[in-house]
């Protein structure tokens, strides 16, 4: 399976703007710890499509690991708008600012010496032990977690199965091309081995797949049912003056810690009235609702009501409307329904 499975990735694995290939790995060339761990960390809950830009900006921007940990904190989060997960951004500096005071601005080598940094977690670690350094480390994200499930056709559901999908992975580990194989295994998961419709066709480890040939592999892994995602509301406030917006920043802490963002309300389980909404507001006005904005985020969906004034007054931070576009999503949608898109 090894062998298959390294000989099909070294044909049709994935060109990523991170990723040292095969043949320049033979040719002495070695990933970019810094490269592969910034990819790693913007990968996190994103697409390779969507994170691609943000990983040329960043490494445009902030080349080595020492210049993004001498930015200032403001900066990198608004670089980030549109990634989400914002503590991810958070643990981000904190690592690099380790790296940077407390390692000479090199990465270690080890798991275990990756794992002592601020931020970096068992599958970052391991990641990078073996994409950056060759290490053979267990590599498992979900598309491998996919992967072992139907090669496998383990029965037990998601999240339980967890620990045995790993301990499967584990076991086709050597120290052999480890960050080759790691590579093989998320991109057979990504291009064949799909959540949905696998193309079990083109596939170098078919021969070898249990759930193929069970005849049912797109059912695997087995999952349980999911609980309903519970709904909040909550009111975001549009102040503006002449051409400024009126801005807060949210405290270090929690979802969008540290982001600018519009004021709003608590997000409750129950619709605000508009005399709660008014009596909220962070100013006295004469407010106008500009309808209703819906997001999604991981364990919970949020209904927006938008308010808008037109009032110079209160501790906000003002800036151009059409310098918006480093907010985070929600609040980016709430904005254009006031401002009608002229942002």
């Amino acid at each position: 399976m090894r062998q298959k499975l390294l000989a099909w990735y070294d044909a049709h694995g994935r060109d990523l703007a991170w990723r040292v290939r095969p043949g320049d790995l033979a040719a002495g060339l070695r990933a970019d710890p810094y490269r592969v761990w910034l990819s790693e960390v913007m990968l996190q809950q994103t697409t390779v499509p969507h994170a691609t830009p943000y990983f040329l900006k960043f490494t445009a921007r902030w080349p080595k690991v020492s210049d993004l940990a001498a930015e200032a904190d403001g900066e990198v989060m608004a670089a980030w708008a549109g990634l989400g997960y914002y503590a991810r951004a958070r643990n981000l500096l904190a690592c690099a600012r380790a790296v940077a005071k407390d390692h000479g601005g090199i990465f270690p080598d080890t798991e275990e010496g990756l794992r002592s940094l601020p931020g970096l977690g068992p599958y970052t670690a391991a990641a990078v032990a073996a994409i950056a350094f060759d290490r053979p480390t267990n590599v498992v994200d979900g598309n491998v977690e996919r992967v072992m499930s139907r090669l496998y056709a383990v029965e037990a559901p998601m999240p339980g199965s967890k620990p045995q999908l790993k301990a499967l992975a584990a076991g086709l580990v050597t120290d052999h091309r480890p960050g080759d194989w790691a590579q093989a295994l998320m991109d057979l998961g990504a291009t064949v081995c799909k959540p949905r419709s696998p193309t079990c066709d083109i596939c170098p480890l078919a021969s070898d797949c249990r759930a193929r040939a069970l005849g049912t592999p797109e059912t695997y892994p087995r999952k349980t049912p999911k609980a309903a995602r519970p709904h909040r509301y909550g009111v975001a406030y549009v102040l503006t003056w002449g051409v400024e917006v009126g801005l807060v920043r949210r405290p270090p802490r929690g979802l969008l810690g540290g982001m600018l963002a519009l004021p709003t309300t608590d997000w409750r389980d129950q619709p605000h009235s508009l005399a709660e909404a008014e009596a909220l507001a962070p100013v006295a006005g004469s407010w106008r609702s500009m309808g209703e904005v819906e997001h999604v985020f991981t364990h919970f969906s949020l209904t927006l009501t938008v308010l808008k004034t037109e009032c110079q007054a209160g501790d906000l931070i003002w800036a151009s409307r059409r310098d918006l576009d480093g907010l985070p999503s929600v609040f980016l949608k709430a904005a254009k329904v006031a401002l009608n898109a002229l942002i």
